[in-house]
């Protein structure tokens, strides 16, 4: 089938533009098969020569949806690995999905574009890949995905004319391939297929009753949707990383609840589905970091403030740490009070860890961090947190990049301020 793929792909695609939503369902349940069982850079090379310029919008969402479903299985580290018509290709036509002037089409690019950028160069990658002009909107786009998320997946207008109404069962999707025949009254009905190769409907259909159980106004219903997760993560996992995006960005309002009882429900429970999902989270860690540590770590709850170090915790106990390493820099940063003194430790605690396989990365990564420690005036210990003060644990990363540096620490901070130099040695000579 990988030889007739792109032929194939581009008559499909060509379907999907068309006013019948049967056919248009069709197209999806077909190029969802491809994206499940055909060789995932030819089927990304079919998409990107077969809709990636398509004049028409739904064309152009097609391709990016299912796009976005191969990005995800590939995975970041392969797709931008460098291999010739991979990389060279997926990054301009992620950035160009991401500012289509479709909603739904640029909805994909940017999941897309969020997913990539949990790879540790992905900076470096765009600047090689991207031109220089559009290099910083690029980097704009990227921060406030990180910092907002992605926000919920866009009513498709079309997609309501692939439904109809049933007597008895409100609105079900009507697909070829998922019809069986029930009852004169009530002729189609759903059914569900094997949990290997979901559908794009089994997904929407899916994403829909999660994220209303979730942001549902009764606070029983939305810890209900709490512990559906957590069920789906353990039982049926495909599913819940197959919607991973609009799923934790539902998630993540129940991390942010104002409702203290569901709020720390949600943190306890996102332990569990850390331990479930392990690296599989990676693509939404710019989700996740930001909300467990915003508000909980400078909680005068101790019972929130608890469960949010047991969540980052448990994604330094389950994550590859370099993922976690630039989300962990970013917020120690501009984070303040206690929640400022955690992060810092953890940041050390990732250099001892990292600092052997990746040097150059933890350099690139945590040194901005220490500059930035060394030359505010917050770092002067007025601000305690439950593991102590700024000063201190300003002094606990210096240590840690000291015992693998070595002088070169020294040599580095030459280039910076002479208050930022000047506090490193401070720092340097009470632990000598």
């Amino acid at each position: 089938m990988d030889q007739e793929l792109e032929g194939t792909v581009k008559a499909l695609l060509q379907k999907a533009g068309e006013s019948n939503a049967f056919i248009r369902q069709d197209v999806d349940a077909a190029l969802d098969c491809m994206v499940q069982h055909c060789t995932p850079t030819r089927s990304i090379n079919a998409l990107l020569s077969g809709g990636l310029g398509h004049l028409n919008a739904v064309v152009r969402k097609c391709t990016a949806q299912h796009l976005a479903d191969l990005v995800e299985k590939v995975g970041a580290a392969r797709l931008l690995s460098g291999g010739k018509d991979l990389t060279d290709r997926i990054v301009p036509a992620v950035i160009k999905l991401a500012q289509d002037s479709s909603q739904e089409a640029r909805y994909f690019g940017r999941r897309m574009l969020l997913s990539l950028s949990a790879h540790p160069h992905f900076d470096r990658i765009l600047e090689k890949y991207i031109p220089s002009k559009d290099l910083q909107t690029v980097r704009d786009t990227v921060d406030a995905l990180k910092t907002k998320g992605l926000g919920e997946m866009p009513q498709d207008s079309q997609s309501a004319r692939g439904r109809r109404s049933v007597p008895g069962s409100g609105t079900v999707r009507a697909s070829s391939l998922n019809r069986e025949p029930r009852s004169q009254t009530q002729r189609w009905v759903w059914i569900k297929k094997p949990l290997n190769s979901q559908s794009i409907a089994d997904k929407t259909e899916y994403i829909k009753q999660i994220s209303g159980l979730l942001s549902s106004k009764d606070f029983r219903e939305r810890i209900k949707g709490i512990d559906q997760l957590v069920a789906d993560c353990q039982h049926n996992p495909s599913i819940v990383i197959g919607s991973i995006f609009p799923v934790f960005d539902a998630f993540k309002a129940r991390l942010q609840e104002s409702n203290s009882k569901v709020n720390l429900y949600a943190l306890e429970s996102l332990q569990k589905i850390i331990h479930l999902l392990k690296d599989n989270l990676y693509q939404v860690i710019n989700i996740l970091v930001p909300a467990i540590v915003d508000n909980h770590l400078n909680s005068k709850n101790n019972a929130i403030y608890s469960a949010a170090i047991g969540a980052i915790n448990a994604l330094i106990s389950n994550l590859d740490n370099m993922l976690l390493l630039q989300p962990f820099c970013t917020k120690a940063q501009f984070l303040s009070g206690k929640a400022k003194v955690d992060l810092i430790e953890k940041v050390a605690e990732l250099v001892r860890e990292i600092y052997p396989r990746k040097p150059q990365m933890v350099e690139q990564k945590v040194l901005p961090l220490l500059w930035h420690l060394l030359g505010s005036s917050s770092h002067s210990g007025t601000v305690h947190g439950r593991g102590g003060s700024v000063r201190a644990a300003t002094a606990n990363l210096c240590q840690a990049l000291h015992a693998h540096m070595g002088p070169s620490l020294s040599e580095c901070a030459a280039s910076q301020p002479a208050n930022v130099h000047k506090g490193l040695n401070e720092v340097l000579r009470t632990l000598s």
